[in-house]
């Protein structure tokens, strides 16, 4: 079995003695019982991964010590985008940690007119913080040592106004085109998926003039927290290192 990985956002280095986060030491201590003499991966998202060994463990206070540095990457050549209309509940969160799982690059979570929840000021700090945590984890599960980043929640319309270059796909039922009738990525692909109701007839007005393709997955009509999980998997398919 391959030794558990665990996410720090500090600096890491062959060598260093250093305390877990309160957070990592309890998931090692009481979840996976892990002991003094066990071996251990930590990564801080910024490339790389260092192995590690359990030194010392009291209550819930685990000391480790960094034993090499392995420069070993799992990013997918398929640099996606994902432009999430906000989701409700546990949905929005199931939906980062796949697309985190089949490679994507960057999250931009989309306030759309028909998002059931609204986020504001302090509010969606506190949710962007859970997702990128949600985002980490994932990296832990999946072996991705650079975690994709989650920015702050914006309008669909102040969103296509700062648009990164690449191309913009979005996912609609009423669309004619597949991804399979387009032509090999070549640079970043930007994936835009709406919320639970889908987008309003003004969004979906400034995606075509912001010049994006509307795409259908088949003739199924795919709940918000799966079709842009769909999309992934067939971009990795198509495109991509599946």
């Amino acid at each position: 079995m391959s030794p558990p990985r665990f996410y720090l956002d500090q600096l890491l280095a062959p060598g260093a003695r250093l305390m877990l986060p309160p957070g990592p030491a309890r998931h090692a201590a009481r979840a996976l019982r892990l002991a003094p003499g066990d071996a251990l991966i930590l990564f801080n998202g910024r490339g790389g991964e260092y192995p590690a060994q359990i030194e010392r463990i009291q209550k819930e206070d685990v000391a480790v010590r960094v034993t090499a540095y392995d420069d070993v990457e799992r990013e997918s050549g398929l640099r996606v985008l994902l432009a999430q209309g906000i989701s409700s509940g546990e949905r929005m969160d199931y939906t980062l940690q796949k697309a985190v799982e089949l490679g994507v690059g960057a999250i931009q979570p989309i306030a759309a007119r028909r998002s059931v929840v609204k986020l504001s000021g302090e509010r969606a700090d506190r949710r962007v913080a859970h997702w990128q945590g949600v985002v980490n984890s994932a990296c832990e599960q999946c072996g991705r040592n650079h975690t994709p980043m989650v920015a702050a929640p914006l309008a669909l319309a102040d969103w296509l106004g700062q648009q990164p270059a690449g191309r913009l796909l979005f996912l609609s039922p009423l669309a004619e085109s597949r991804l399979a009738d387009l032509p090999p990525a070549t640079a970043q692909q930007i994936l835009v998926a709406g919320p639970e109701g889908g987008f309003e007839a003004d969004e979906i007005a400034a995606l075509h003039a912001a010049g994006a393709i509307p795409l259908r997955l088949g003739p199924r009509v795919l709940r918000t927290e799966t079709a842009a999980l769909a999309a992934l998997a067939a971009m990795q398919t198509l495109w991509g290192d599946f």
